[in-house]
């Protein structure tokens, strides 16, 4: 799925693309991608017409655009879920549509957003702005490229937990952002095995491996976030490139880029994790 870096492409794409334009028609061409909405199609349909697109925002993984709705004095967001094969593609009004195209939105200028979804995991809903953020996802954290991001206070919420390094990393209520990816590159480049229990890690610690998932996140934003196939792509059709600067994910076997050693992979929650066996040494469990 994809995480922040890939999220934050997609954001920055649609702020130039689709922030100031008016929905002009809204077409779903799959159920299952507005199975979130209470209302359904229709409903999603009724509130998007007509309004205009005035941000693209972002928390951690999550996306949408905020919008001012034609019947409405209050604004609204268009939360988007990607899923593990979302794409949200600006294109040319009467391009040929793309096979597993699900929504498509004209704008006033005769472009269309087009949300394309091959495994079908993604949706769109239209929801209520709490603060600053969709209704729905108040309980997510801040990421740390969020202004109200604290690393003091994730640092004490660690502490305070009796679980996993990796699993705690990938807990969007502690720490938004980080996926399976980056969570097994800010560990490689902390020297900390994701089974070390966060209760039991020394504050430096736990301070340099929220700091690594923040400049790895920040490589990667650089080079466009990380593309393994064909799926994740920014609003013009372009992959990322920073699957070639991973030193941990998918490198099973590979020698370690600081050591030598073979790079192994364990499971992990039904996902596999990449360490190295002498630079991150396993806890006697």
């Amino acid at each position: 799925m994809p995480e922040l870096p890939e999220v934050e492409v997609v954001r920055r794409g649609l702020l130039g693309h689709v922030v100031g334009k008016r929905i002009v028609a809204v077409e779903v061409l799959h159920p299952r991608a507005v199975r979130r909405q209470l209302g359904g199609a229709a409903d999603l349909i009724g509130l998007l017409a007509g309004a205009t697109v005035t941000a693209a925002r972002r928390r951690g993984k999550y996306l949408w655009l905020e919008a001012d709705p034609a019947a409405a004095a209050d604004p609204i967001a268009i939360l988007v879920h990607l899923g593990m094969s979302g794409q949200m593609l600006v294109q040319s009004a009467g391009a040929a549509d793309e096979k597993h195209l699900r929504i498509r939105a004209t704008l006033d200028d005769s472009t269309e957003l087009r949300f394309v979804d091959q495994r079908t995991f993604g949706s769109w809903m239209v929801d209520d702005i709490v603060g600053s953020v969709p209704a729905s996802i108040t309980h997510i954290a801040p990421d740390p490229f969020d202004p109200g991001y604290d690393q003091s206070a994730v640092v004490k919420v660690l502490r305070g937990k009796h679980t996993e390094i990796k699993r705690a990393l990938l807990d969007q209520t502690v720490v938004s952002g980080v996926g399976n990816i980056y969570a097994d590159e800010a560990l490689w480049r902390s020297e900390i095995h994701g089974q070390r229990l966060t209760d039991k890690l020394p504050v430096k610690s736990l301070r340099a491996v929220l700091e690594n998932a923040a400049a790895v996140m920040k490589e990667a934003l650089e080079q466009g976030g990380t593309s393994f196939d064909a799926l994740y792509v920014n609003v013009n059709g372009q992959s990322g490139y920073f699957e070639r600067s991973l030193n941990a994910y998918g490198r099973e076997g590979k020698p370690c880029r600081r050591c030598g050693a073979a790079m192994r992979r364990e499971q992990f929650m039904n996902r596999s994790s990449f360490s190295c066996p002498r630079c991150q040494v396993r806890p006697r469990l």
